[in-house]
């Protein structure tokens, strides 16, 4: 699993299509997320794994950036290329829908 600054993060954004998964609940996410990033909650992640591909890279991002961690680490070990965003959506700048 790697790691990136939601600085960076950011700044990579802007120039990459980059494959986002908001681990947050519905209800966070309802409340504000990234553009074109995908919900797919810790609570229920075991249940969407079939949906992801382990030859795409993931950006996973959260609140803070402790549920994305955790289920980076997770998926991390099951081959799957993930880079947590470090300090979640609370550390993002960018817009949010």
């Amino acid at each position: 699993m790697q790691t990136i600054s939601a600085d960076e993060f950011y700044q990579k954004s802007k120039k990459d299509q980059l494959n986002i998964i908001d681990v947050r609940e519905a209800d966070e996410f309802a409340s504000g997320h990234i553009p074109n990033a995908i919900n797919m909650p810790l609570s229920s992640l075991a249940r969407h794994i079939n949906d992801l591909d382990t030859n795409v890279h993931y950006y996973f991002i959260c609140a803070s950036g402790s549920r994305s961690n955790m289920a980076a680490t997770a998926l991390s070990k099951n081959g799957f290329n993930i880079t947590n965003v470090l300090g979640g959506m609370s550390a993002w700048k960018g817009e949010v829908v």
